[in-house]
């Protein structure tokens, strides 16, 4: 199985890249989980109007090696939630106080498998590539570009020589100057930016090492990629839109490789300190 959690609806909700008759069983779990759960292969392949074959292909694809393993990830996932009280996938202005807890419940299950799936070793490295960097580039396009802003700021405020843009043009060639002791930071969720391909690519001519933050694990950007953290999204268990996305997890990531460099990197509070006064004066007193 592909996930420690192995959650399917969490990697139903991942972006990972699924042909039109997966995406018909994909959807057809996602609207109908409490059914889904108990059928057969071939009585899932009927509801969602596809064929037993593409059921198992799914499957393989998720990273499960047959529907059995598959349909035991699901019982869990239903087991989970079933054991919050009155939880549902519902949001309406006609119940608040509910809708309020279904959003809470999605959130805290989002950075649940967020922060399972950080590997200590993995996250060592990159921590230390971070921390001896000459220049980090973070890129972004589009609905992650909030959260490198965020990342950069965090970086800069420790000491790191962090620059990022909302500018993809700007983004290309900074990557076209970076070194073997620069590193490119790339936030994508689908992992399927084409802008943000040729930005990796750049880097990995100059032998700059390439972390990305990322949904898919097996998206082209993925395959670039020297180091993955894996962000997770359940936007769509909420929304059910055809385009659904969370910065939620992404940004959790940011604050994870923050804290960390904030123990490990020295100077790190001083920095902080220093970054404070010189922003000082634009704050008001009360």
């Amino acid at each position: 199985m592909a996930e420690t959690i192995s959650s399917v609806l969490t990697l139903l909700c991942s972006g990972i890249q699924l042909f039109r008759a997966e995406k018909q069983i994909a959807d057809y779990i996602l609207a109908h989980p409490d059914e889904a759960v108990a059928m057969t292969s071939a009585e899932l392949a009927r509801s969602s109007a596809t064929s037993e074959a593409t059921v198992t292909r799914l499957c393989k694809k998720l990273g499960f090696d047959n529907y059995r393993a598959f349909q035991f990830a699901l019982v869990h996932d239903m087991a989970e939630e079933s054991s919050q009280p009155e939880f549902s996938y519902e949001v309406g202005l006609d119940n608040i106080p509910q809708s309020l807890q279904n959003i809470l419940a999605n959130k805290i299950s989002e950075l649940t498998a967020t922060f399972h799936a950080i590997d200590p070793d993995n996250l060592k490295k990159i921590l230390s590539i971070l921390q001896n960097a000459d220049t980090v580039e973070i890129a972004a396009v589009g609905n992650t570009i909030p959260v490198a802003m965020d990342a950069a700021f965090k970086f800069n405020q420790l000491g790191l020589r962090c620059v990022t843009s909302e500018i993809s043009e700007k983004l290309s060639a900074l990557a076209l100057t970076l070194t073997e002791r620069d590193v490119l930071l790339v936030i994508s969720n689908s992992g399927r930016s084409y802008r943000l391909t040729q930005i990796a690519e750049a880097a990995r001519q100059n032998r700059s090492p390439v972390i990305l933050i990322t949904g898919d694990r097996s998206s082209p950007l993925a395959a670039l990629a020297d180091y993955l953290l894996i962000c997770t999204n359940r936007e769509k268990l909420l929304t059910s839109a055809e385009f659904a996305f969370s910065r939620i997890s992404a940004i959790s990531i940011i604050e994870v490789l923050y804290h960390f460099m904030l123990v490990s990197t020295p100077g790190a509070r001083e920095n902080i300190r220093r970054h404070e006064e010189l922003m000082r004066r634009d704050k008001t007193s009360s």
